[in-house]
């Protein structure tokens, strides 16, 4: 054999040994390293290769560097009345007169981790659908004045799409500071690319981590999943809801159209939603010079907390939460997710709170817009049925909503799917809420959402038939990379 195949054999065999042994280092769930390994070496070249574009799950950012520089966290802005401002980051104290005593171990878990204040005084206005939530932030966006930050994962270039850019290019002209931050792959979803249109408006924008062959990314599989608008520092918008008519429920002749829930927050959590953008945005675009403004005084009743979830210095962060919330409820956890493949870490606490007498009570779609992410959720419901957990089918359209509540007075609404992309790929932003009023709200959803749904039953998963038990497994296998 020649020697250049000898020295190309070498090559490969230590290719496929590195991104082996990277998996083996750096993958956190055994199954997807067991996975990646496999991969890697039985597919010599294509597995490396697949492994360095799509396996390489942790970026680095500044935003652990920055959180201590915001001026919102400034001991000496005197808002002590209002919120609760840690003066250190060694200081994870709760303040307890803004979190009733029973919530108060929940505050001090994403406290600890987050190390982000509670703000009071903050406001949330649900808004179901694009037909609710669309004309509130194209109104906010025609009267700002001072500045306009919005990130989304999809930007569709159809009707609604364009509504936005005319408005954004509204606020452009009339000197507001306008910033658009779009996914380098979720941009693609639509034609023509709105990148485009903003160009063409000259609306300054930036790509999150866009494909390039040349230098060649290795973080295709990262995406910035977040929805956030913000308005001025005062008024923000976040939720499930991209941009684009989909949104639009109540288009009966739109044959894609789905059900969602965005909300509308004043107050100071307003101020960490444009913290999270500038984060994002200095990140993107190298420019961390900019700086979120002073938190302003709210008028609601709500505390709140952002928490960011991403593959760097946030990774699991909002898994540990979620688990230590279900650990501390003592009447009731209610779920509404489309997409449903948690860890084995949820699913042991779920397990447990149904067992201790909780209510746990999860809402999924009857039909999934993806389904091998429902025949992978089937695959594994039995896990929760057995121990008393109600599963729901929520019927169609398509349910993308995303809610999370325990004992109606503790929620986390945002972008967060409970998978693993939303867990530990994707770049997503939840807050935390506590207030009673907004919780109850909540729940009434809930309680009507499963009026309308079907419950799943423990013989119902077990009576699948052989071909679809396979198929139900063979998707789950590969659940990580979901």
């Amino acid at each position: 054999m020649p020697l250049i195949d000898w020295l190309f054999l070498i090559l490969l065999a230590l290719l496929q040994m590195f991104a082996a042994g990277h998996a083996l280092l750096y993958k956190r769930d055994p199954r997807a390293a067991w996975a990646w390994i496999v991969t890697c070496l039985l597919f010599p070249l294509l597995g490396p290769v697949l492994y360095f574009l799509l396996g390489i799950n942790r970026v680095r950012t500044r935003a652990k560097k920055l959180k201590w520089h915001w001026p919102l966290l400034h001991a000496e802005l005197n808002f002590d009345e209002d919120c609760c401002l840690p003066t250190s980051p060694e200081d994870t104290t709760i303040c307890d007169f803004i979190v009733s005593p029973q919530f108060n171990r929940i505050a001090q878990v994403s406290e600890a981790i987050t190390k982000r204040p509670l703000f009071s005084q903050n406001n949330i206005r649900v808004l179901f659908n694009g037909e609710q939530a669309y004309p509130a932030m194209l109104e906010a966006i025609d009267q700002a004045s001072e500045s306009v930050f919005l990130v989304t994962y999809l930007f569709d270039t159809g009707v609604v799409g364009r509504q936005f850019v005319q408005a954004l290019s509204r606020a452009w002209k009339r000197g507001v500071d306008v910033r658009i931050m779009l996914d380098g792959i979720g941009e693609y979803y639509s034609y023509p690319r709105v990148g485009r249109l903003l160009k063409k408006h000259r609306i300054p924008f930036t790509r999150f981590l866009p494909p390039r062959i040349y230098p060649l990314s290795p973080f295709m599989n990262l995406r910035n999943h977040r929805k956030i608008l913000v308005v001025d520092g005062r008024i923000g918008f976040t939720g499930g809801m991209n941009i684009g008519h989909r949104h639009l429920a109540k288009n009966l002749d739109n044959p894609s159209r789905i059900q969602d829930i965005h909300f509308r927050l004043t107050g100071p959590v307003a101020n960490q939603m444009e913290q999270v953008f500038l984060e994002d945005w200095g990140f993107s675009t190298g420019n961390y010079d900019l700086e979120a403004r002073t938190p302003t005084r709210g008028a609601g009743e709500a505390v709140c907390r952002t928490v960011t979830v991403g593959p760097n210095q946030d990774l699991n962060k909002l898994n540990v939460i979620l688990v230590g919330a279900v650990a501390m409820a003592e009447e009731r956890v209610r779920i509404m997710t489309p997409y449903f493949l948690p860890t084995r870490e949820l699913v042991g606490a779920l397990q447990s709170a149904a067992l201790r007498g909780v209510q746990v009570d999860i809402v999924l779609p009857a039909k999934n817009n993806l389904p091998f992410v429902h025949w992978a959720t089937r695959n594994m419901l039995w896990e929760l049925l057995m121990y008393g957990v109600r599963i729901y089918y929520q019927p169609p359209p398509f349910s993308h909503a995303k809610l999370f509540l325990v004992d109606d007075a503790y929620a986390i609404i945002g972008s967060a799917n409970l998978d693993p992309r939303s867990l530990r790929l994707n770049f997503e932003m939840v807050i935390e809420v506590f207030e009673d009023g907004f919780g109850r709200s909540m729940t009434r959803h809930m309680d009507f959402i499963i009026g309308e749904s079907r419950e799943v039953s423990l013989e119902e998963v077990d009576g699948r038939s052989l071909p679809e038990r396979f198929r139900d497994s063979f998707f789950w296998l590969f659940s990580p990379y979901f």
